[in-house]
Formats: structure tokens, sequence, C-alpha cells
């Protein structure tokens, strides 16, 4: 039997982590078992329809690695589908309702316009689509037996179902997009690596049960996904000099990493104290006599040698790229072309 899924999001804007563990829980699915994933966008009510939401998922998906082999299909393009559907449904149980709508046992079908609700297109779409397993998060359990009864009334079965525990927030309560740092688009904008993510949610596979989402394990992720990046990917990311990326490569984010980068390229104008003047004219010394660039030895012998003598690592900094705090020490002097770096330590004790 060919295996057949479906990820199915209503077009709302950027993914909830939660719907994409569902969107990595089924791509993994397809392809552990040479199957196939369909990607199909709710579109049943216009009230949630939000304008370039499905451009936003689709982003999403790209960005996590998600892909697909047939879609996207758009339930808003399938009403001849469901209405034939529902004519199934009404000669086999479905009843109407005095407002014109077609109820199943209790279930809304059709509202009174004709219109399918979810419940009767989820299921019709999974019945012509050919999906073999359903997988999904746990709290559409209770809709289970309600799409059994629909799939028996359209003259059908319904699909193997798989439901997977939810992701949760701090408040112990099913992911939200209203909750911060729980969306896509959130992490990609807070400079976390796709790669970071996808694995973060590789790892929790299908879970059992509901799980509290964890940012710390995401961002030690991301702190490996930084230091593992060709340096061509990292530079771009970064929108640094390729020759910058040693100094990038500690950064927690790729948003820090892109702040390293202007430190160095653009820093902040100092003016530093006399009790500087040591450390800074002995850098100098230790500068001016090796070569215009420095490799890895050449600059971390300079740093041993200012520890050394007692000199201010800070206040080398500080010259350096304007802020107090950054990466190793080692790569900003590496990274910073000779004549550059002196200019600066110049400018920084040379009262304006």
């Amino acid at each position: 039997m060919a295996i057949r899924v479906r990820f199915a999001p209503s077009p709302t804007g950027s993914l909830h982590l939660g719907n994409a563990l569902s969107a990595v829980a089924n791509r993994s699915f397809a392809d552990s078992r040479a199957g196939v994933l369909v990607l199909r966008i709710d579109d049943t009510d216009p009230a949630r329809v939000v304008a370039g939401g499905e451009d936003a998922i689709l982003a999403d998906l790209d960005w996590l690695g998600v892909g697909w082999e047939e879609g996207p299909l758009r339930q808003s393009d399938r009403s001849g589908m469901y209405a034939e559907a529902l004519e199934r449904a009404l000669a086999n149980g479905a009843v109407h309702d005095p407002d014109g709508s077609v109820r199943l046992a209790g279930t809304t079908l059709a509202r009174a316009d004709g219109s399918a609700t979810y419940q009767l297109a989820t299921v019709a779409d999974d019945l012509d689509l050919g999906i073999t397993h359903v997988i999904r998060g746990s709290d559409h359990r209770p809709n289970e037996e309600v799409h059994r009864r629909i799939a028996t009334a359209l003259g059908g079965e319904l699909p193997e179902v798989i439901h997977h525990g939810l992701l949760l927030g701090d408040d112990g309560k099913k992911l939200s997009k209203r909750a911060q740092h729980s969306s896509v688009a959130d992490l990609r904008e807070e400079g976390i690596p796709a790669v970071a993510v996808r694995a973060y949610l590789d790892e929790l596979g299908l879970p059992r049960h509901d799980v509290h989402l964890d940012l710390g394990r995401i961002h030690r992720l991301a702190v490996d996904a930084i230091a593992s990046m060709p340096d061509e990917d990292l530079a771009a990311a970064a929108d640094a000099p390729l020759e910058l990326v040693r100094a990038l490569r500690g950064a927690r984010t790729l948003v820090e990493a892109g702040e390293i980068a202007r430190q160095i390229v653009s820093p902040a104008p100092v003016e530093l104290g006399s009790d500087a003047r040591p450390t800074l004219e002995r850098f100098a010394e230790l500068r001016r006599s090796g070569p215009e660039s420095l490799d890895e030895e050449g600059a971390r012998a300079i740093v041993r040698e200012l520890k050394a003598v007692g000199a201010s690592l800070r206040v080398l900094r500080l010259a350096l790229t304007g802020a107090e705090r950054g990466p190793e020490l080692w790569t900003v002097v590496a990274a910073v072309p000779r004549d550059e770096a002196l200019s600066r330590v110049a400018a920084a004790i040379t009262p304006r």
C-alpha cells in the first residue's frame, strides 16, 4: 500500500511550533515509508483566513526544509466535490435542518448557504485524496469518532489516525501564536537557524504525551548550528565579510552574529582615559610589527602577550569594537586589519 499523509493548516499566518511539529512528523513518516505528503490548505471558514496567511505557511515550511509532493490544494477550490459528498451523506442518514444547514448525528456538515464545514471537507478530502494515515495533534482526538461516522456516510472508511502529544507553553496550555517565541516566524526573526528548529522538532518526533516547549534546548541547538555552518553561509546570514567568520562562530543567534559583525566593521567611537594608554600602546607595538592580516596563531600570541604583562583586555576590546562584550578577543584581533587596528587604538587614546 502506498503511504499518503497530509498536512492541512488553516491560512492564519506563520505556523506556531505545535503545527510545525505536525508538519515535520508527517514529512518524516512519509520519508521513512517512501510515501507522499499532500499539502492542503483548510480554508473552509472565510472568517479565519488571514491575508498573506498561506504565503507565510509556505515560507515557514520552506525554511524548515519540509517539502511536499502534492499541493498546495485549497479547500476553497473544491466546493463541487464537497457538494457531491454532501449528497452521499444525505442519502446515508444526514438531514436538513429548518435553517437549511445539514447535520449528521448532531454534527453540522454544511452551513445554511450550502458551504461545507471543516468536518465534512476534511473527511471528504482525506477520502478523495487517498490519504492512508492522518497524523495530527491530540487536541483533534474528539474529532476521530465524528470523522469516522462521516466517512461511513460518504461510503468510505476513515484513514488510520495517529495522534501525537501537544507542545505546551509555560502556562501548561496548548501552545498558541499568542505565546512569545512560539511561532516559526518568531524564531526566524530572533536569528535561530532553521536547522536548529528542525533538529528540535525531529528530536520530538511523535511524542506520545504532551511536552513543554524547551526554548533552552532550541538555543543550544542554535549555538551548535552556527558553529558548524559553512563559512559562506554564516557570512551571508550575518551580512558580514567572509574574513569575519571566525569572530561569529560563538554567536548564540544569527542576529547576534550580525551585531558582532557590525561591531567589528563599524565600531562605535570611544574615548578612553589615560589608564588605557599602556595597554593600547603595547598592543600597537605588537601589531605594528606583524602582517596586515593575522592568522589564528598570530592573534592568539598577541592576546597571550598582553595577558602576560597585565594589560586590560577589556580596554583593547573597547578600542577595537566600541563594546565591552563580544566574541573571543583573538578573533577580533585577527579580523581587524593591521592599519585599521592601529588607527582605532590611536583614536581611543587621542583627545578629540
